[in-house]
Order: structure tokens, then C-alpha cells, then sequence
């Protein structure tokens, strides 16, 4: 992470890799990273035909924002629908959702937590690898 006045300026290697069977989650903005005060940000890569499982945050709104794969979204309970890139998922608290890579390659979405916490938790689910940055 580099300092720029203020502000930071934070690349995936900067900061640490939450693997999973499924993919990966950098979390490339939070409290302890960049000192950001009201949400949190990162990047996930889910492996093809992958995902995770359903579950919501109490306390906090989510956005997932697609930017490359095939992706199935459950959201609300409801029936799971497909999405294409540049889709803009906005998750209230307390919603059941997930995502799942239903395509061949990799599926990039970018996350938003407000206010911060839930990526707290990310680190806390079972089979979580914790890699260092580089």
C-alpha cells in the first residue's frame, strides 16, 4: 500500500489472500488497510462451476458488481437467476444471498460492505487459507 496524501493507493498483492476451495477474496480496502471508516471493499475470483453458500450479514448492505464470468445469483430466498458482466447487485441486511461461477472461467466480482465488518468475518469460515502479501 502507498500513501498518497490522505488517500491510499492498494493493489491485490499489497494485501493479504483469503483462499478458499471455491476462489479467492482480497479484501483491498477496510479499517485496518486503508483506514477507511464506513465500508469495506475488495475482489473475489470464484473457480468455475463454484460458489458459496448461502448467507447474509445482519448489520450490513452489500453490492456485488460482476465483471467477467457466468454467474447464478440467489437473492431474497428466490429462484436463482442469471446475470452478465456490469451487473449491480445491491443486498439489504439481513438478506440470504449467493453466487455461483456457472461458466468455464474464472468469475471476477468486486464487494461492498456498509458499514465495515463482514469481511472480519470472511477469515473466520472453515477451510479459510490465510496468505500473507507478497
Amino acid at each position: 500500500m502507498t500513501k498518497i496524501g490522505r488517500g491510499s493507493l492498494v493493489y491485490e498483492n499489497d494485501v493479504e489472500t483469503l483462499q478458499f476451495d471455491w476462489g479467492k477474496i482480497n479484501i483491498l480496502s477496510d479499517a485496518k488497510t486503508t483506514g477507511a471508516k464506513h465500508f469495506s471493499f475488495g475482489v473475489v475470483e470464484s473457480k468455475p462451476g463454484t460458489g458459496h453458500e448461502s448467507h447474509n450479514h445482519p448489520d450490513a448492505e452489500e453490492i456485488i458488481y460482476l465483471i467477467s464470468g457466468d454467474c447464478e445469483l440467489m437473492l431474497d430466498n428466490q429462484s436463482p437467476v442469471r446475470i452478465k458482466p456490469g451487473a449491480c447487485i445491491y443486498i439489504p441486511p439481513g438478506v440470504n444471498h449467493y453466487t455461483a461461477n456457472v461458466g468455464n472461467e474464472p468469475m471476477i466480482t468486486l464487494i461492498v460492505y456498509s458499514p465495515l465488518g463482514p469481511e472480519k468475518g470472511l477469515r473466520e469460515i472453515p477451510g479459510c487459507k490465510i496468505i500473507p502479501p507478497e
